[in-house]
């Protein structure tokens, strides 16, 4: 990632990322259950939580990673093993729903993380942190803006509950679930690959 960046290119990188349109079929599955008044509530609190989350990476990530000794493609790996994991759950619902038991209200994971704080963001804004130390508060903004963005895609993604039926909502879900086992397929390889390069 090149310390020339421009605050709109972080910006807009980042937003490519966080991959609001790909999230909406999964946040859907995850508030089916949830009452409509406490929808939008849920929505907002778990984007402060990941907007908290990928700050506290943007400003202190390197050195967590250095303190308990783990390597950023270590952190790619577990991601994409915890992807893995829900996409097969959504292509093979258990009774109860998605994640098991879904009549409570979902909480950081997996909205929050790795929903929308996932490995890949988390990985960007360590990167941009790196890259030019004295730029901090254009990543700061390049972040915020992305994350506000991607807030109000997926705060609309409420109204699409008067529009889609069962049928199609659970339609999305599997076909959402299918593009995370590969996702989460790539992501784990390229967390190998980044890992096995220094050593041969």
């Amino acid at each position: 990632m090149e310390s020339s960046m421009s605050t709109v290119s972080a910006g807009l990188l980042l937003f490519l990322i966080m991959d609001p349109l790909g999230n909406i079929p999964l946040f859907l599955a995850l508030l089916r259950n949830v009452k409509q008044e406490r929808r939008r509530l849920v929505l907002v609190r778990e984007m402060l939580i990941a907007l908290v989350v990928l700050f506290v990476f943007l400003f202190c990530g390197q050195y967590l990673l250095h303190v308990l000794q783990l390597k950023q493609e270590s952190v790619g790996i577990a991601g994409g093993i915890v992807l893995f994991l829900i996409g097969v759950r959504m292509i093979f619902p258990q009774q109860g729903g998605v994640f098991g038991d879904s009549e409570g209200e979902p909480f950081i994971v997996p909205m929050a993380i790795p929903g929308v704080a996932g490995p890949s963001a988390m990985a960007a804004v360590m990167l941009l942190a790196n890259s030019n130390p004295g730029r901090t508060v254009d990543w700061s903004v390049a972040l915020f803006v992305a994350w506000f963005a991607t807030a109000l895609i997926l705060l609309s993604s409420t109204y699409l509950y008067r529009w889609l039926g069962s049928s199609v909502l659970t339609a999305l879900e599997r076909l959402m679930g299918m593009l995370l086992v590969a996702l989460s397929v790539q992501m784990f390889l390229d967390g190998i690959v980044a890992y096995v390069q220094p050593l041969r």
